[in-house]
Order: structure tokens, then C-alpha cells, then sequence
């Protein structure tokens, strides 16, 4: 667990891991995108393998007027882009494998898919229901349903265009925070601040702008249908996209199933049914 002193979080890890390092460049290539109206990040002020120091962000009340702006600014980071599917933030150490507890892959440069689905399939679905097979979790019935769904992933039939500020950036796909859930989007004591909130601990990635949306609508978050809003207005959002949600919603359900176990298999097998 974290320290907190009244400025600072501090996390500590083992010497063996990059995973702080990796965290601290994907706060930091995150942050790029604040020059250009993106999220605030919390700032790094040093890093580690035995131990990341980030500043200690001050939280307030979520409102309508933030979760707009919240919206807005994710667009923009988003758009900021990355430079392949499922490449590692800049900064992150050489060779890193993966990202967090499941070690979720990176994807070397000379390896990059094509196409999200390409990416999607191989990259996450396929990666973690091997772990859930192996480990004993999925047994070939569940196995083979969301290998139907990789499938369909990997042919193409979910690939959607990024949302338009994606599109225009010219970037090969967007970047992304990779752990969008609502601990990790905190609303902002000042709410004056341009951004309306900011973002810690990201499992940072290129990869589909959809996921990120996904992941946030997954567990729920105070006034999601005005960060959704937000988002759309700043950067309109590919038609269908809403058909769309629970397929990229299977890599954090998929990773929740790694982890935890228990109910996210339950649940993990409702949503592939819908796709397969």
C-alpha cells in the first residue's frame, strides 16, 4: 500500500521490478499531453525501481461543470497519440515487458500489429484467457467462447475509426491511461483548474480511445454521462461506439478474472456471449 504525507505518495517495490519506472514514464508521458489542453497528472518527483514519489493531488466535490471538462481533457491526451499498438510509454525502461500486477504485455516496435483488432486479440484477450486456462479458471468451454470472440476481434469486425481528434492528430493510435476506472480520475479541489480533474496510477499503452471510455463506464463514476458528454463534443466519437463498449471492456474484465477471480468470471462469460 501507499505512504501519504501531506504533499507526497509513496510507493515502494522490489528492486527485480520496472514496474514503479514504468508507471512514473507513463505519468510522465501522459503529462505531455498537458500543453496541449490534456489531463493533469500527478507529478513525479522521483523514481526508482525500490521506490516512485508523485505528488499528492488535492481532491474535491465532483460536479456537472468538472466531468465536462474532465471529458474534454481526455480527448485531448488521448489525441496526443502514440506510435503503435500496444507500445510503452516514452521513458519507460528498455525491455520492459509489461504493465502491473498480470504483467499485461507491451508490444515491442518490430512485432506491432496492424490494427487494433490484431492488437486486441492477440495482446489481451488471447493473453489472458491463456492464463485463465492454464491456471485452471476457464475450462474449455469458456476457452473456446472467447477464442470465438478473438476471432471476430482479430478479423476486424469491432475495428472503428479513433475519435475525430485521434484522427487528425495523424497518430497511429491514442494514448492512453490503461487503467481508467474511477479511483484513477480524481476530480480536482480546485475546480478552476482548466482540466476538472487529474489522473494517477496508469497502466499507460497505445492503444483504441474506446478502451480507455470503457474501462471508466465499467465500474461506474460520478457524472460519467457528462464526462461522456464532454468528451464527444471536444472529440466526436465514431458511430456505434456504445455496441462497442463491452468488447474493450473484456481486457479489464479479463484482467479482473486474473486477479481476482470469483464474480469477474461470471461476468467476463456474459459479456463474450454478446460477441461471439
Amino acid at each position: 500500500m501507499p505512504t501519504f504525507t501531506e504533499d507526497t505518495v509513496i510507493k515502494t517495490g522490489a528492486a527485480t521490478s520496472d514496474e514503479l519506472l514504468c508507471e512514473a514514464a507513463g505519468l510522465r508521458w501522459l503529462a505531455e499531453a498537458g500543453a496541449h489542453g490534456g489531463m493533469r497528472c500527478a507529478r513525479v518527483l522521483s523514481a526508482s525501481r525500490r521506490q516512485l514519489v508523485e505528488e499528492r493531488i488535492r481532491t474535491g466535490t465532483p460536479s456537472r461543470a468538472a466531468a465536462r471538462s474532465i471529458g474534454a481533457a481526455l480527448a485531448r491526451t488521448h489525441a496526443v497519440g502514440a506510435p503503435w499498438w500496444g507500445c510503452p510509454p516514452a521513458g519507460c525502461p528498455e525491455g520492459a515487458a509489461g504493465i502491473g500486477r498480470a504483467a499485461t504485455p507491451y508490444v515491442p516496435r518490430d512485432e506491432a500489429p496492424s490494427s487494433w483488432g490484431a492488437f486486441f486479440a492477440t495482446y489481451r484477450i488471447r493473453y489472458y484467457v491463456r492464463m485463465l486456462r492454464d491456471d485452471g479458471s476457464f475450462g474449455p468451454r469458456e476457452t473456446d467462447l472467447l477464442e470465438r470472440v478473438a476471432s471476430r476481434v482479430e478479423r476486424g469486425d469491432f475495428d472503428a475509426e479513433q475519435p475525430a481528434l485521434v484522427r487528425e492528430s495523424g497518430a497511429v493510435c491514442a494514448r492512453l491511461h490503461g487503467d481508467l476506472w474511477a479511483g484513477n480520475v480524481l476530480y480536482l479541489a480546485d475546480q478552476t483548474e482548466p482540466s476538472g480533474g487529474a489522473l494517477i496510477d496508469p497502466m499507460a499503452y497505445g492503444g483504441h480511445a474506446e478502451t480507455d471510455l470503457a474501462m471508466l463506464q465499467l465500474f461506474g463514476y460520478p457524472y460519467l454521462d457528462d464526462v461522456i458528454a464532454g468528451y464527444d463534443e471536444a472529440s466526436p466519437l465514431t458511430d456505434g461506439w456504445q455496441e462497442r463498449v463491452g468488447v474493450h471492456q473484456l481486457a479489464p474484465l479479463l484482467l479482473h478474472c486474473v486477479l481476482f477471480g470469483g464474480g469477474y468470471i461470471g461476468e467476463t462469460i456474459a459479456v463474450a456471449r454478446r460477441y461471439a
